[in-house]
């Protein structure tokens, strides 16, 4: 005869244990989960807030674009992608009227790619969502434990800094 009392207790050390040694796949999946709640939220303010047509690969463009302008060339090469990958980028943040093309002052050759007011508006709005964002971690989780994430996702990630090309690296 099975002793219920026995079972349940085997399902509690069980479960206690997956919950203290969970398995490997889970912390990927528990990172992204997190990026994703945060860009989400950050993107539904955002849209509230007049920029209801800006995707996460276009803020990761503009960030790639910078204060100073960038070459298509220079942007793919920020984000992972081909030059034309990131034309197409480009064209559509333009036909947004998020960043222009001007002649490029060192070689007229060249197209500088440039955010516009809308374009540094847009990401101005995104880094005060980001700061409000984090105080919702903060208050759920603690100061200290915000702290501490952030300085141990530092020494997990990469000394040589890190690439943008999160649209590219899952294949959009």
């Amino acid at each position: 005869m099975v002793n219920v009392v026995d079972e349940k207790v085997n399902q509690v050390v069980e479960q206690r244990k997956r919950l203290l040694d969970p398995p490997g796949f889970e912390l990927p999946l528990l990172l992204f989960a997190g990026f994703r709640s945060i860009i989400d939220r950050m993107h539904a303010e955002l849209a509230e807030q007049g920029h209801p047509d800006v995707r996460p690969a276009y803020g990761f463009a503009m960030q790639a674009i910078g204060r100073h302008g960038a070459t298509a060339s220079e942007i793919g090469k920020r984000l992972g992608v081909t030059k034309q990958a990131a034309g197409k980028t480009v064209d559509k943040l333009e036909q947004l009227g998020y960043v222009e093309r001007a002649d490029d002052p060192a070689d007229a050759r060249r197209k500088v790619v440039r955010l516009t007011a809308r374009g540094f508006d847009s990401l101005g709005r995104s880094a005060a969502i980001f700061e409000r964002l984090r105080e919702d971690w903060v208050d759920a989780l603690g100061a200290e434990r915000v702290r501490a994430l952030e300085t141990d996702l530092r020494t997990m990630a990469p000394t040589d800094g890190f690439r943008l090309d999160v649209a590219g690296w899952f294949g959009a």
